[in-house]
Order: structure tokens, then sequence, then C-alpha cells
């Protein structure tokens, strides 16, 4: 473990805050040093990370090395979200420290593309890569249970953080952290290099894995996917963990606990609590197509609407196996009315109509998409509704289903074509 604590910053440089006032490096890194501090007491306070070698990582890993610029969300209330640059010089020096230090994530890259660097004002766009929040990066490493000298794969590098706090904590040597974005990655590479930590980075598609340093001991991923990529498996032994956010297009979401078991075989369990990350590239939707609605289709009651996708937990997840290809719409009028859709590629449909409570359904195209959701969420509720961490996955070279008190959902595991976070 690297235990140094006395890191540059700027690379040297010197940076002039409003005002015109010189900030030094020394400066900086002594408000850092005293910020990061501050945040891993307050995680240790909250009781989100129990372990003292990570809390460890936390108060001296400079997370502001990883996040100079940023995107901040304005709260305007009305309309698309407004996402202004952050940086030392446009928010302050001393501003800008503390937003590091906060237990927040911060969205590092606007539609694959744009970074705070590009825009001067606030501008709209979907987040598509940022810096998770410390203690949930932290948690993740926990409970991946990694051990001194295990060779570790960490698929979404992002801004470099968590790898920074996996080459703290295990070693730089034992790390390979691979970044679907190639100008992600550049970045990631110059500020864990100025931090003096030397992974084995890679530009490329971390849904491969990366053969050269198989087999790997644990795998992490700061990426959703809607199934395990067999590449992972291959590049495992028996025994190996692996730790992924399995997401879908319905929103149903869990942070997934696997032990490979034999050649192309693993088989865990979604952990307890809320996790959700942005989707690897290939994983995500697609823009959805507004069907053309059959006004003579029957119109029926039904005891799930759309508020069972709304919301989060096992109910969520059960609707996104039984319609894993289905996407949410909800679309407002200008009177301020919402029209609810779950919609798939082939033009099937189910169109809602009421509210909470007393829900009724038409359906449309060659799929009745709602009798399928229907169908999964009575024996769900027939089973005695049992929570998301009783769920069991299992993977093997055919399939990848989970299993749920005698109803088995099964996983996509076709691909559209990476988001990284970190």
């Amino acid at each position: 473990m690297d235990g140094t604590t006395d890191r540059p910053t700027y690379g040297g440089r010197l940076r002039r805050c409003p005002g015109g006032k010189t900030v030094t490096p020394e400066s900086v890194d002594q408000d850092a040093a005293m910020l990061r501090h501050r945040l891993a007491q307050q995680i240790a306070d909250e009781g989100k990370v129990r372990s003292p070698q990570w809390l460890e990582a936390i108060a001296n890993v400079p997370r502001h090395e990883f996040v100079q610029e940023f995107f901040t969300r304005v709260e305007d209330g009305a309309g698309p979200t407004l996402w202004e640059p952050t940086d030392p010089q446009r928010s302050g020096v001393r501003r800008w420290l503390e937003l590091a230090y906060t237990d927040s994530s911060h969205v590092t890259q606007l539609d694959g593309h744009l970074a705070p660097f590009d825009v001067t004002s606030g501008v709209n766009g979907t987040p598509t890569s940022s810096s998770t929040l410390p203690s949930l990066v932290v948690q993740m490493w926990e409970d991946l249970d990694a051990r001194d000298g295990d060779r570790v794969l960490e698929v979404g590098t992002g801004t470099g953080y968590s790898t920074a706090l996996g080459c703290y904590r295990l070693g730089d040597k034992n790390i390979t952290s691979i970044e679907v974005d190639p100008s992600i990655a550049a970045k990631a590479r110059q500020s864990l290099e100025r931090v003096d930590y030397h992974p084995h980075l890679i530009a490329g598609d971390g849904l491969n894995g990366v053969p050269d340093g198989a087999p790997y001991d644990r795998i992490i991923a700061t990426c959703a996917l809607r199934s395990v990529p067999p590449a992972w498996i291959e590049q495992s032994r028996r025994g190996t963990v692996i730790l992924v956010t399995l997401s879908g297009w319905l929103g149903g979401t869990g942070l997934a606990k696997l032990t490979v078991t034999g050649t192309g075989t693993a088989e865990g369990r979604f952990l307890p609590g809320y996790v959700s990350f942005m989707p690897a590239r290939a994983h995500a939707s697609q823009p959805a197509t507004i069907p053309v609605l059959d006004d003579k289709a029957p119109l029926r009651s039904t005891a799930f609407g759309p508020d069972v996708i709304s919301s989060y937990g096992a109910a969520q997840m059960i609707a996104q196996l039984a319609a894993p290809d289905a996407q949410y719409l909800q679309l407002i009028a200008d009177d301020g009315a919402a029209e609810h859709l779950v919609v798939q590629d082939d033009s099937s449909y189910a169109h809602f109509a009421g509210e909470p409570g007393n829900w009724a359904v038409q359906q449309g195209g060659p799929v009745q998409l709602w009798d399928k959701v229907e169908e999964a969420l009575a024996k769900w509720h027939a089973s005695g509704q049992p929570n998301l961490d009783t769920f069991r996955i299992r993977v093997t070279p055919d399939r990848q289903v989970i299993d749920v008190a005698g109803w088995t959902g099964e996983l996509p595991t076709r691909t559209i074509g990476g988001s990284s976070t970190g």
C-alpha cells in the first residue's frame, strides 16, 4: 500500500483565483489535505465505510486532481437540466475544492463529447461520464473483498479517482483499468501520473476485458450493464469475484456480486441498497419511437400501472425482466397532463390511463407487453414480494438468468453497439 500523502498539485503550475490573488500549489495542497480528511471522517461517522484501510485511502488520495473541472447541476425547476462548468478560475479555488471533497458525484462529460472546458456558460445535455461519490466508490471496493496481492480489472476508468483508490490500497502494479473513451482515458492517465500512480491503463471496450492482464482475481465495473460480458468470466479463475451493476431500459438496477464457479459460469446475488451507474454505451437504450396508437384496441383495468416502473425496487426489476427490450415514456402535454407508455422497437406498446390504484391499459403491436409484466408481477406477489437482495443470478455460456421464488427471468445478452465513471 502506498501511504505517501505529500503529492504535487497542478504539476507545479500557479493558479489565479478571482481578485488576482496567486494560489500556490502548496496552499491548495494544504487546504485539500484538510478537506479530504474531513470527508473521510464524515463517511466514517455516517457508517458508510467499514474498513480503516479504505478510509485511509479517502483521506490520502487527492480527489481534486481528478476533478479539476466538472459540471454542476443548476436547479432551475422546469425544463431540461442545465449544467454549469466548475473549475478554480470560474468558481474560485475554495468553492471548487469544497465541491471536490463533498460526498457527491460530479459529471465530467455530456453527450459523449462535451467537457466543461468546452463551454463558457450553462448548457443542456445528458451525462456520459462522472466521478462517482467517494463513499459509494469505496463501498464497492469493500464489497469486492480484494485481498493484498489480488489482480484487479476495473472497467470504466473515468476520471481515474476510483483507480487511484485501488492503487493506494492494493498497489498500482495489481490494478488494470480500461476506459472506452480515448479522451477520458488520456485525462485519467495524466491525473494518475501527476499523483505518481502507474497502473496498467487501456483505452478500449471494457466489455472485452483486457486479456493481457488475465487471469484476474477481482473484476469491478463502474458502469451499468444489461448482462455480464462472457469475456470477463473467460479472463477469471475459479473463485474470482465480479462486482457489476445490472440495469436495464425500464430503470431496474441492482449491484450484483458474482463468483466464478467454472468455465463460463458464475453465480451470485444482488447486494442490499440502491446503486445506479451510467450505462455502458453498448448497453444503453436507443431513442424510442412512439408507436401509432390503435384507438379501437380494448381498454382494460390492470392491478399494475406505470408507477411500478417509476419506483425503484424488486417490482421494477421484475417488470424489466419480463419486458427487457421495452422502454418507459412519460409524455407531458402543454396543459401539464402526463401520458404513460411502455414501448419497444417492434411497435408493441402498452398505453395507460388513470391514476395510481385505478389504472387501465391498452395494448397494441405484435407482443402484449403488459400481459408479460402482469404475469411476472403476479407470481412475485404470490411468493410474498421478496426483496431484490434475495434474487439469485446464474450465468452459463448459453444464458444468464435471475431466479425469483419460483419464477425465472432472463437477462438480455444482445448489445447495441460503454459510459464511464470513476
